[in-house]
């Protein structure tokens, strides 16, 4: 017997909400095995980013082929990446090896506002590790920032083509930041040219921390599990919407609290 079995590449939060511990969550709780190779240590919790302490690089090139070696993950979700050198350090590790589904979440600023990127990290995402991803999902902000233009609601399917035409894949572009009482994400599949629109109630909370790592790391464990893409990316669009539904009510810590990543199995 085998697991389907996922690699998380992404920076450490001892909140437990978000960062590695939300991608370990999630890809457990939809029955994967989840290993990990950190990129940097934050300290932060709810309220907010203390600081952080990103892992040298070749430490990080370390422990990716550490986990590539021996476990031959089905997907890779990558996260935040701190700062330009660790981007190339895991393009260039991940040239090595032959992954296709490989999720990349442009992960540059927290719930909370802080920033997790320094400046030049947009430029080296689109340049050497988007184009390895069999997706990207950034939200508005990170779309905004990689186009570097502004997007409105009426313009999120024209910036998911154009994004998708400069990274070379598929593009996921969040509608989190947009005020309305429906969602609508745009999915632009660059493998079948069509775009897919995935829509879903806003939920009164602010339970939101981690939303993004949790959606990503669900669209790479269905990859893992042998969805297609579009299967993939609207099963974990299911996924985070109960997950944010089901958490709503919860209370922990004083800021933004995380989702209910053991929705489906509490129940």
């Amino acid at each position: 017997m085998e697991y389907k079995k996922t690699l998380t590449i992404a920076g450490s939060d001892p909140s437990g909400g978000a960062g590695i511990q939300a991608d370990i969550k999630t890809m457990s709780a939809l029955g994967c095995y989840a290993a990990s190779a950190i990129t940097a240590v934050v300290d932060e919790n709810t309220c907010g980013v203390t600081g952080v302490m990103p892992v040298p690089p070749a430490f990080v090139k370390g422990q990716i082929k550490s986990v590539m070696d021996d476990i031959e993950p089905d997907a890779i979700k990558i996260g935040m990446v701190y700062s330009q050198e660790l981007v190339e350090v895991i393009a260039e590790t991940l040239s090595a090896y032959s992954v296709r589904n490989i999720v990349v979440d442009p992960v540059m600023v927290a719930t909370s506002g802080d920033a997790l990127s320094n400046g030049l990290i947009a430029q080296a995402l689109m340049n050497t590790l988007m184009p390895l991803g069999r997706i990207i999902t950034p939200n508005i902000p990170e779309a905004e920032t990689l186009l570097g233009e502004a997007i409105g609601a009426d313009d999120m399917e024209d910036a998911a083509r154009r994004l998708s035409d400069k990274v070379k894949t598929s593009v996921l572009l969040k509608a989190g930041h947009i005020e309305a009482d429906t969602l609508t994400d745009i999915l632009y599949n660059a493998e079948s040219g069509k775009v897919v629109r995935l829509s879903s109630p806003k939920v009164d909370t602010v339970n939101t921390h981690g939303t993004g790592c949790t959606l990503s790391s669900a669209i790479a464990s269905f990859l893992a599990h042998g969805e297609s893409l579009d299967e993939a990316v609207g099963k974990a669009k299911e996924y985070i919407s109960s997950a944010i539904r089901e958490g709503a009510n919860y209370k922990i810590g004083h800021g933004h609290g995380p989702v209910h990543h053991f929705h489906n199995l509490w129940k």
